[in-house]
């Protein structure tokens, strides 16, 4: 099984402006304070500048000329792009997850989707988005395979906020519930050691998005 790396101070500032990124912090066009950042994370100019860099090559970040850093904004077809290529490593990783995944880590997927259903009740979209990043983070880690999981963290950063807004709190009630209906199946499945039919579920039906006006 592979070993985890700590944290480098590039890597902390990386995830601290990914994260404002996706809970709506940081808009799209909003420009990137660099001094702001060494100061709330009390840390040198150079960690910042390298995570910036990074956060551009990973599209969550674009660099104008005597501007600096923005958040970029990804138009409906860029982001549903980046949907598909999720899809496809995220299936990849379950079958691979499936030799090495525990009664332990399917019992942490249980507790996620149990939260993820209060988070839905309550209207609390900000702890949907925390909770199911962490219910497919629990195979993720597992696949043994630390190219794949690098993929799959910086792809998941591309996610620009939510991964649904609307106005329409109905509406996203019933797609939100739809998609954790989907965590219990993939749960399922991972019980089952059915590799195949839990693929095609989290390729094909999973990351397949049938609302795009919302994300």
């Amino acid at each position: 099984m592979i070993t985890r790396k700590y944290d480098s101070l590039k890597d902390h500032v990386y995830k601290y402006i990914a994260s404002r990124i996706q809970n709506g912090t940081l808009l799209p066009n909003h420009k990137i304070n660099e001094a702001e950042i060494c100061e709330k994370l009390e840390v040198s100019r150079t960690p910042v500048r390298e995570a910036l860099i990074q956060l551009s090559s990973d599209n969550l970040l674009e660099y104008i000329p005597r501007r600096g850093f923005l958040v970029k904004e990804l138009n409906t077809k860029e982001k549903l792009d980046v949907f598909a290529v999720i899809g496809s490593l995220d299936a990849l990783a379950a079958r691979l997850s499936m030799e090495f995944i525990t009664d332990s880590d399917m019992s942490m997927m249980e507790e996620y989707i149990r939260k993820i259903d209060v988070s839905i009740q309550e209207n609390n979209y900000d702890d949907y988005q925390k909770y199911q990043t962490a219910f497919h983070k629990v195979y993720i880690d597992k696949c043994n395979n630390h190219t794949l999981i690098t993929m799959m963290e910086s792809l998941q950063n591309s996610f620009i906020r939510q991964s649904y807004l609307s106005n329409d709190s109905e509406k996203l009630y019933v797609i939100l519930k739809q998609m954790n209906d989907q965590h219990k199946q993939i749960l399922r499945y991972f019980k089952e050691r059915d590799s195949d039919a839990l693929a095609n579920l989290i390729q094909f039906h999973h990351w397949k998005i049938e609302h795009p006006e919302m994300i």
